[in-house]
């Protein structure tokens, strides 16, 4: 005999505020969601020491405490949250079957993807020594708490370009470790980038150490040409080499652009596949800010009822 599947009406995979918020809404419309947190609960955020850019918290908070909250949240309205990692999916029919650790299936009315982007690192060990002290990929979330200071920038495309200009706007002096001879951005990111006169790119450079004990104090930079090295005076150091959207698992099933990020139709959060629904940094490589995370987040959501409600129809 076969063992019987549980059904879920609105599967979320993901934990951060798309996922949160998405059980959230679903919750409320009486959509029994079930979220399955991943290998990271509570998403990029948790790695971030101070949120001070989402709306509602006046003072800032722990990135971690907030997830905390956005939990709790979903959980008030009885959202299913669970430990675990979807490790397979079969899309190609509704209920579509989904795999947890390898071991369980479920079957699904609805999933909404919201697994995230990681951060690309350099990958050596001061980065990971110091990642929320000093050490930050997201220049938008966290250039405020260097104004007045030096930062460095690392990365030599559209996204370094822009996260050193936006900088340069808080920071006395930006430099920028660029690896080669030469910058990867577009002309008019580049054309900002060496008219902006607090900027400095070392080209050819790259990062031996980053140093300090509690916080960034300053960076050892390299040339790769004549090995010659410079301490950089810094206390904040940005990686800027792009982000991996969380999306291998869906990769053959759903559309993704160039660099594997989900497609969805315009305005909505929809795949195409109905029933299939991306929020957050999966489907989102311009802004990847907590605060549009959770606005697709409920978009998700409310696209999922509408599409079970027209299912009973």
């Amino acid at each position: 005999m076969t063992e019987k599947l549980e059904r879920i009406e609105v599967l979320i995979i993901g934990s951060g505020p798309a996922g949160y918020t998405a059980a959230i809404y679903a919750a409320r419309a009486d959509l029994n969601p079930v979220v399955i947190q991943g290998l990271q609960p509570g998403g990029q955020l948790t790695t971030t020491t101070e949120v001070d850019n989402y709306p509602g918290y006046p003072q800032g908070v722990d990135g971690t405490k907030m997830m905390e909250d956005f939990k709790a949240q979903a959980e008030r309205f009885d959202t299913d949250t669970r430990w675990g990692m979807v490790t397979k999916v079969d899309l190609s029919e509704r209920p579509f079957n989904v795999e947890i650790d390898g071991n369980k299936n479920v079957l699904a009315d609805t999933v909404i993807i919201a697994t995230g982007a990681t951060a690309k690192w350099l990958g050596i060990p001061d980065e990971e020594r110091l990642n929320g002290f000093g050490v930050s990929a997201c220049a938008i979330c966290d250039g405020f708490f260097y104004k007045g200071q030096e930062v460095v920038v690392v990365g030599a495309g559209d996204t370094a370009a822009e996260e050193a200009t936006y900088l340069a706007k808080l920071c006395t002096k930006v430099t920028m470790l660029v690896r080669r001879d030469q910058m990867r951005a577009s002309k008019a990111m580049q054309k900002r980038v060496f008219n902006t006169p607090n900027i400095e790119v070392m080209f050819n450079h790259e990062t031996k150490s980053i140093n300090g004990e509690k916080g960034v104090e300053s960076v050892t930079a390299y040339n790769n040409q004549t090995n010659e090295e410079t301490i950089v005076p810094a206390t904040g150091f940005f990686v800027a080499i792009g982000h991996k959207p969380n999306t291998d698992l869906f990769k053959g099933q759903l559309e993704m652009d160039e660099n594997g990020y989900l497609n969805v139709e315009a305005g909505t959060s929809k795949t195409q596949i109905p029933g299939v629904f991306a929020a957050g940094d999966v489907a989102d490589h311009v802004y990847r800010q907590a605060v549009t995370s959770a606005g697709t987040g409920c978009m998700a959501a409310l696209d999922a009822e509408r599409f079970l409600a027209a299912q009973e129809d």
